[in-house]
């Protein structure tokens, strides 16, 4: 154990926004789970809290502690990959980044994931990172097993099959359960995936929304405020072959025009605001199309150096549109100035107890602002316009729900609280975010 005590810390944390700063009592990076078990059981003799931070993309402090902070830096790496349940165990703090690597190597691939792989497996899962799809789910709901550190030091397997009424809450458990250290993913053999990005205008996507929702298997869309025009997205399943970008068509579109471009607009748009809708039209104008076929991760995913705060709401699926809509309508005649696009996916409904698809087939819609820009009334007011067609905050993201409102719109918010109070009564991995969302 003089290992685990030498790489104890007393630093401070702050998330990849730098919208949440922690100084926890002190950091811990444990190498096993038995020294993570030893962690929570002296935290626990000596009364502090725990709480377990990935990369910390998370807007929100869900991970923020004045106690013990677990970094999972040294829980990485593949442990298993079982080729006839077309399984992969993983430990819980290996960066999605290095599993798509990892797994692409083995000719194998997740069927579905969100569009940044900065994020640990454990961090992603716990908030409920997700992409786009109108079949396959958020990365949570690829989940076949999980291993947990409980609030007593007890390592629990959880599946449907072993402690189900825990998986059915842990796949989403926001570190309210206890510590993530393993989980058993359900993977499939590596396929191509056709990208075609076209503009478009706001009145033919939301006119068509259904239809591109059902035709393909993930659709996604951006909308530029202040103008009327948006980029879609949509990937589907090739036979190939592959015809992945060129380098410099690459480096053109993610990092000059995605990342470089985009900041030196952001920054001007941040210190001229009148400028933004002038900039916002040109940016929107300049867009073509581009077809390319590569692997799952190459065509799901892409850079983000261009750092924001975020906030972002599911809707049921059936009232994306007029939700949407309503929220071009308020940014139009208000005096607000949007620099950034707004995002709109969808997934289909699952079974986990606090996933924001849990037993509806959602939309999301979320909306961005350039670091350091004032983002209070913008949030504020699409917030609004989001719980009136009974929206669910992503647990990542920036909101100010409390647990009386997600207790109305979430139908299982009572089964993940009853799994929290058997599993810490006294509520060891809380911190302020949690009494908020989940109540005390």
């Amino acid at each position: 154990m003089t290992d685990t005590y030498a790489r104890t810390t007393t630093n401070a944390w702050r998330n990849w926004a730098g919208t949440v700063t922690a100084r926890p009592a002190r950091t811990e990076s444990p190498a096993s789970v038995d020294e993570l078990v030893d962690v929570v059981r002296r935290a626990h003799a000596d009364g502090l809290t725990v709480k377990p931070v990935g990369t910390g993309h998370s807007f929100t402090a869900t991970a923020a502690t004045e106690g013990v902070l677990i970094r999972p830096d040294l829980l990485t790496g593949i442990r298993d990959i079982d080729r006839t349940t077309m399984t992969v165990t993983v430990e819980a703090g290996t960066p999605l980044k290095r599993l798509n690597t990892a797994l692409a190597r083995e000719g194998l691939s997740l069927t579905n994931m969100g569009d940044i792989m900065e994020q640990t497996i454990a961090g992603a899962t716990s908030t409920g990172t997700h992409g786009t799809g109108r079949d396959s789910a958020s990365i949570s709901a690829q989940i076949r097993a999980l291993e947990l550190v409980t609030a007593d030091g007890t390592v629990l397997v959880c599946s449907a099959e072993e402690n189900p009424e825990i998986f059915a809450a842990a796949r989403i458990g926001l570190g309210a359960l206890g510590v993530i250290t393993a989980v058993t993913l359900s993977v499939e053999p590596v396929f191509l995936l056709t990208a075609r990005e076209e503009p478009m205008t706001f009145d033919r996507v939301t006119a068509d929304f259904d239809q591109l929702v059902a035709e393909n298997e993930h659709f996604e869309f951006y909308w530029f405020p202040h103008t009327g025009n948006c980029n879609t997205k949509r990937n589907n399943r090739s036979a190939g072959p592959a015809a992945p970008p060129s380098r410099v068509s690459s480096w053109i579109d993610d990092e000059l025009l995605s990342n470089g471009i985009f900041q030196v607009a952001c920054s001007v748009g941040r210190a001229i605001p009148p400028a933004i809708p002038s900039i916002a039209k040109l940016s929107s104008r300049a867009l073509s199309a581009r077809t390319y076929t590569d692997i799952p991760y190459k065509v799901f995913t892409s850079p983000r150096r261009v750092k924001f705060v975020e906030m972002e709401y599911a809707v049921p699926r059936e009232q994306a549109v007029a939700a949407l809509r309503e929220l071009k309508a308020m940014v139009e005649r208000s005096p607000l100035k949007i620099s950034f696009p707004v995002e709109v996916r969808t997934a289909p409904a699952d079974d986990m107890a606090l996933s924001t698809a849990s037993g509806r087939d959602s939309a999301y819609i979320a909306v961005h602002l350039y670091k350091g820009t004032p983002h209070r009334s913008y949030f504020t007011a699409v917030e609004r316009i989001m719980t009136a067609h009974s929206g669910r905050p992503h647990w990542g993201k920036i909101h100010t729900r409390d647990a009386a409102y997600l207790a109305e719109v979430y139908p299982r918010f009572g089964e993940f609280t009853a799994v929290r109070d058997r599993l810490d009564p006294d509520r060891m991995f809380g911190n302020d975010y949690l009494r908020r969302v989940l109540g005390d």
